[in-house]
């Protein structure tokens, strides 16, 4: 198939072999010594290996933002793969926004008559009107319509299709891909109005942010749209047409919950849609005299699913405390000042109510998305169930008060709106095919596995990522390349049946070295962190820190023993995997894994459940992340966006070292950011950007800094800005002095410093050779 990329990798193995270790290696396996070379970090973002492809198959090739294998030259058999020390597995974001989509309409969608595999760039066409599966090697037919391409318009020509020519493509789904009339956009919103829950104010940011984006709420004429509220007894709002105004209908029968006239409930948006912005206006004031301190939570999600059985969709809950009444209702598991060692953490949900429920939602094609606004333990371990299976996303909000945590108003204003307005696709499943002698073991993420490669989806969300592990069943030895595809058909807001498809192509290697060569350090890190939280759930949270800690000391000691051929003193990595141990630091020092005994329980949970479900590029800037200087930032290299230029200045390593008094450094941590003013820093910044006279004068709490008109303001602006842009969450923006209360939380994500309970990098590094030499 490629005799070029043949002759390459055999060249480029005997040459490695014959020069032993010299610097001929390609840059990849390059030995490097990581006690002496500590300032490895790169100053760009890391990039995704290429895989060692020929040139025009590697075009064609799908983007390892949408999907990424741990190591792109797959090891010809499990042995080696076994030999390597490494996992193999893919990370998706399959639903990701693009803004290049091809989009096909055509009433034959051409598959594999075997394997079900899409068409795709990887086949190969054995002559005009036959051509062969890059999955199960069959030869199918090609269909006469496919024949004639409607982008060139000229008939002959089925290779030069759009099909083949995109490894990321949509195409619009005939009625054979549907079991039912496609769905219309049913979004159910589910409002915890207890004493607490009023206390917070959350209740009002949500119903004004409702109100402002009604009208951008994805769907069609066909949406619809109802509320729920609930304290100690559970209320429906009958929105119906005629009403002059909403009309408030309690249950207060919590064990057997009926739903009271369901067809004036759900009602349609554009139809009834004076009622509901009269709801929204005066619902938060409704309960401000309640004195009711129960939560029913349980029984207000039965009641939801209910209401949403017969059309599928979207239950959106907001909850501000423990379930303490009904079915679900929970107990403490946390002593507010517990010192509990790792191993008595409790991981496990406390009952299966709320799994059970979302398995029922989820064969009704409902998705329940739950936003925990709590200052108390709620057990999010319990809570987070109802959304993982019936894949939904889960969004915490700790101490939410309107009054003593004004940014989190901000934060949950934005990303509400982003929640609320982003695209949804309803009813979906998704299917992971990969060649023959390739083999799925075990998916991670928000869903429920329907069959052994099925993954039912009821709602699916442009911000949802997943995580594949994999092994090599079969030797594939006669292989040159492997390809993996996954599907993803949906129902769109504008109810239509659409399958999303992602093929991806890398080649087949039998030497250990081109399996280091591959290596791409931040799937291999994104993997090995979903399969921690499985392990921190179904044994402990050591067992899942020792775990993550072996698989450094396994893959450097093969990496040592089996390819390096000069030994060396020191402790060796690849060049591909220089940055493993770093990495694999940075997750034992995250809050999903860490054994600090006063980590609270739900942040923990709620760290693990971003692990699971974030799409890798923002699993690792929660895991380590990104720091740079930015009082001096210039034009230089910066990128032009529109009309704006935004500086790129270099990435810094995470260690105190690398702070200086005199200037401003900005750490980008994913879902928070800190400013970290020096003692020193140059009067310029202090006045051009934050708009203070001098350093005494920077406010304490200041989380904004000014719109001033000044070139350094306008470049710092521009650059937080578009760091926000990038992604679906609001980081907040935390301005510190040395003497700041959020000081703590900076110098927390110093990865390469000491802390009290966790090593420093060169620690680390000696603590992986120690092993290593046992």
């Amino acid at each position: 198939d490629c005799p070029i990329l043949q002759s390459f990798c055999y060249s480029s193995n005997t040459l490695a072999a014959s020069m032993g270790g010299l610097s001929l290696q390609p840059e990849g396996l390059r030995p490097i010594n990581l006690l002496q070379d500590r300032n490895i970090l790169p100053a760009t973002p890391l990039q995704a290996p290429i895989p060692n492809l020929h040139q025009d198959i590697q075009k064609l090739n799908c983007n390892p933002e949408l999907f990424r294998c741990t190591l792109t030259n797959i090891p010809q058999t499990q042995a080696l793969l076994n030999k390597a020390k490494l996992p193999l597995g893919l990370l998706l974001h399959p639903f990701k926004d693009l803004s290049q989509l091809p989009v096909v309409t055509s009433s034959t969608i051409v598959r594999c008559r075997s394997c079900r595999t899409y068409i795709n760039p990887f086949v190969s066409f054995l002559d005009q009107r036959r051509w062969k599966c890059n999955l199960c090697y069959r030869v199918n037919d090609v269909p006469e319509e496919f024949m004639y391409n409607p982008v060139t318009r000229v008939y002959g020509e089925p290779h030069k299709r759009p099909e083949v020519q995109n490894a990321t493509i949509e195409f619009m789904a005939p009625s054979e891909y549907m079991l039912r009339p496609p769905q219309p956009p049913v979004y159910l919103f589910v409002f915890d109005v207890s004493h607490n829950a009023i206390e917070t104010g959350y209740l009002d940011t949500v119903c004004k942010t409702l109100l402002d984006n009604l009208d951008l709420l994805p769907g069609n004429t066909r949406t619809k749209i109802g509320f729920i509220t609930f304290d100690s007894t559970i209320h429906f709002y009958s929105l119906q047409e005629g009403l002059s105004q909403p009309q408030m209908l309690i249950i207060s029968d919590i064990e057997d919950v009926f739903i009271p006239m369901p067809e004036n409930l759900l009602v349609n948006l554009n139809e009834s849609k004076e009622l509901i912005q009269d709801l929204l206006r005066t619902l938060p004031q409704m309960f401000i005299k309640s004195l009711e301190t129960q939560s029913a939570l349980g029984p207000a999600l039965q009641a939801a699913f209910k209401l949403m059985s017969p059309t599928g969709g979207r239950i959106t809950v907001f909850q501000t405390q423990l379930p303490s009444l009904g079915a679900g209702a929970l107990k403490p598991r946390e002593e507010p000042n517990q010192k509990a060692s790792t191993k008595d953490v409790p991981l496990t949900p406390s009952t299966d109510f709320y799994k059970k429920l979302a398995l029922d939602c989820s064969g009704q094609q409902v998705a329940v998305d739950l936003f925990l606004l709590s200052g108390q333990y709620s057990d999010l371990a319990s809570l987070g169930c109802i959304s993982r299976y019936s894949a939904g996303s889960v969004h915490y909000y700790q101490a939410y008060h309107h009054q003593h945590n004004p940014l989190l108003v901000e934060k949950l204003q934005k990303e509400l709106k982003r929640y609320l307005t982003r695209k949804i696709g309803f009813e979906a499943v998704m299917r992971i095919r990969c060649t023959k002698g390739l083999s799925i073991h075990t998916f991670h993420g928000n869903f429920f596995v329907r069959s052994t490669d099925l993954l039912s989806l009821p709602n699916v969300n442009p911000d949802a990522g997943y995580a594949v592990q994999m092994s090599v069943e079969e030797s594939l030895t006669d292989m040159q390349v492997v390809c993996f595809q996954s599907a993803l058909l949906y129902t769109s807001s504008k109810g239509e049946r659409r399958i999303r498809v992602h093929t991806l192509c890398l080649p087949v290697v039998n030497q250990l070295s081109d399996v280091y060569l591959g290596a791409d350090v931040q799937a291999i890190t994104g993997l090995l962190a979903n399969m921690a939280v499985d392990r921190s759930i179904s044994a402990s949270l050591s067992d899942a820190r020792d775990a993550l800690v072996n698989a450094v000391i396994d893959s450097l000691s093969a990496y040592r023993s089996s390819v390096l051929t000069i030994q060396q003193p020191g402790l060796m990595a690849p060049a591909s995997l220089r940055l493993f141990p770093l990495f694999i630091l940075a997750l034992l020092k995250q809050k999903a894994f860490q054994s600090k005994t006063n980590t609270r329980l739900d942040e923990r949970i709620f760290t693990m459940c971003q692990v699971k479900s974030q799409p890798l590029v923002y699993l690792m800037l929660i895991t380590h992340p990104n720091l740079y200087r930015i009082d001096n930032l210039t034009d230089e290299g910066a990128l032009n966006i529109g009309d704006r230029t935004v500086p790129q200045p270099p990435i810094l390593q995470l260690s105190v070292e690398k702070l200086n008094r005199d200037g401003a450094f900005l750490m980008d941590a994913g879902s928070v950011m800190f400013l970290w003013v020096g003692k020193n820093c140059g009067q310029n910044f202090i006045s051009q950007v934050l708009g203070a006279p001098n350093y005494a004068s920077i406010p304490h709490n200041m989380t904004h800094l000014p719109e001033l008109n000044t070139a350094e303001s306008s470049r710092v602006l521009a650059f937080i800005f578009w760091l926000r842009e990038q992604r679906p969450f609001f980081p907040i923006l935390y301005i510190l002095k040395d003497e700041s209360p959020w000081k703590p939380s900076f110098l927390q994500n110093m990865i390469e410093d000491r802390t009290e309970s966790a090593l420093s990098y060169y620690e680390f590094l000696l603590h992986i050779q120690q092993k290593m030499n046992k």
